[in-house]
């Protein structure tokens, strides 16, 4: 039976915290919550979790996983930032944004795009999963928490828990944190593309264009 933790959205308890990245560390898959919507994530090394996920979630191979960051130190490990995009993270993070870049060689080849190269990567405005990442110390590959044929993600911590019993180590009950996904933005090319509009407000960016082709 999958793990279930119920951690106060705006006061999480250190010791539950602690065992969520315990359990991520020994090569876990969890179910989180962020500030767009529930996602499942797992060590940034372990390629069987990884695995784990894209059958939950029905995923191809070049399904784009996410690293979710505590905050923008992180993503200069991972991702190769120009100054002009640095800065547009600096204005957008913490919140509901995924940034594409292209990958360093610190990135597992498998979590890059075949073709570009390129890795998404994000600072959540969540208490819940930054405590969990300040006590990991690192990034969570994750994904978000939409099952096959679903259209929405999943919102509710007790339905999660009926549908991925035993196929998820750990689930936190957060409470409800939406279902609406991430805006998702390029910043390879510049000026920068919105290539789905999401949660986060694209207001600073004067075009109309929008292409949903990202996997969530």
């Amino acid at each position: 039976m999958s793990l279930f933790l119920s951690i106060h959205p705006q006061n999480p308890q250190a010791r539950l915290v602690s065992q969520v990245a315990t359990v991520i560390r020994n090569g876990g898959v969890i179910v989180y919550p962020t500030d767009s919507c529930y996602a499942l994530g797992c060590h940034i090394g372990d390629k069987d979790a990884m695995e784990r996920i894209r059958r939950i979630r029905d995923a191809d191979k070049d399904h784009n996983f996410t690293l979710v960051c505590r905050d923008l130190s992180e993503i200069a490990t991972y991702a190769k930032v120009e100054n002009s995009a640095f800065r547009l993270m600096k204005s957008l993070t913490p919140g509901a944004y995924t940034f594409l870049l292209k990958a360093t060689h610190e990135v597992p080849r498998r979590l890059q795009h075949p073709k570009r190269k390129t890795i998404g990567l994000r600072v959540p405005d969540n208490k819940i999963c930054l405590a969990i990442l300040e006590a990991l110390g690192e990034p969570i590959m994750s994904a978000t928490l939409i099952l096959p044929n679903a259209e929405m993600p999943e919102t509710d911590p007790d339905e999660i828990l009926q549908r991925l019993d035993k196929q998820v180590d750990l689930i936190v009950d957060g409470g409800n944190c939406g279902f609406e996904p991430t805006t998702i933005i390029d910043l390879i090319e510049d000026p920068p593309a919105i290539l789905r509009r999401g949660k986060g407000s694209v207001a600073m960016f004067d075009t109309d264009d929008s292409i949903d082709n990202y996997s969530r």
